[in-house]
């Protein structure tokens, strides 16, 4: 075990590159996973651990998943509370953080035409949304997510903890174009959330697989290009005053209605 006392350390100012840089995580081909629940979900989901970072505190109180978790790191670093707050992206960390090897998955989406319910996702942006459409997506069995290369980066740090672990094992493949993917795959059977009053009612269908729903960007939507890409506009029918649903609430509706 290393134990890190300086700041210019290589090991913790990579840490905190991937914490800060989404580009910089997809070069490099790693993430971080934060808290001692979603380091051991990336451990028994069969993520490869590069580096696991703890504090002497932490590996104290927490000593069975130090135990796993140090015997299946490639390294080992011990960090003081001040330096563990440099890669930390939590008000009050547990002092346990890992370095992941980055997941794909792709290959699960080759054979999409052939059965499955899935989810699309265009453009959603906020992190914290698209961890809780992924924990929900993996809860009620969606066979995978595909989603638009502009989305909030799925190994961002605050999707992987939202998320409860789900990145870890649900299929997630990006496509730069969701239009082009779905007209290259026209078995798919396409559904795009809307909310006009002339879309059929979520509740009033089925979903015939293969299939996937997409869900559209926080503010605008689904981008236009993608709407007519889809064979059905589907709408979740509200009593209310509201004119739209946060965008991992509508997810939540929309996954259940397809999985029921």
């Amino acid at each position: 075990m290393l134990n890190i006392t300086s700041k210019d350390n290589a090991q913790l100012k990579h840490a905190v590159k991937l914490k800060k840089s989404a580009k910089y995580r997809r070069q490099s081909g790693q993430f971080l996973a934060e808290g001692v629940r979603v380091c051991m979900d990336a451990l028994r989901s069969g993520a490869e651990v590069e580096t696991l970072f703890v504090t002497d505190a932490a590996a104290s109180k927490y000593a069975e998943a130090f135990r796993e978790l140090s015997a299946r790191a490639h390294k080992t670093c011990l960090l003081t509370p001040s330096l563990f707050a440099l890669i930390s992206d939590t008000q009050t960390p547990q002092g346990f953080l890992c370095v992941i090897k980055a997941l794909d998955k792709s290959a699960d989406f080759d054979t999409i035409e052939n059965g499955g319910k899935f989810l699309a996702l265009d453009n959603v942006q906020d992190p914290n949304n698209l961890g809780t459409i992924l924990r929900s997506a993996e809860a009620f069995g969606v066979s995978g997510v595909l989603m638009s290369s502009d989305c909030c980066d799925v190994f961002n740090p605050k999707v992987v903890r939202g998320s409860m672990g789900a990145v870890f094992r649900l299929p997630i493949m990006e496509t730069a174009d969701l239009s082009a993917y779905f007209c290259a795959h026209p078995r798919l059977n396409t559904y795009a959330a809307v909310v006009d009053a002339d879309a059929e009612k979520v509740t009033e269908l089925g979903f015939c697989e293969p299939c996937a729903v997409v869900i559209g960007n926080e503010g605008n939507g689904i981008r236009q290009q993608t709407v007519a890409a889809c064979r059905h506009r589907i709408t979740i029918p509200m009593n209310g005053k509201a004119e739209s649903l946060n965008a991992s609430v509508a997810a939540a509706i929309l996954i259940w209605e397809m999985v029921k």
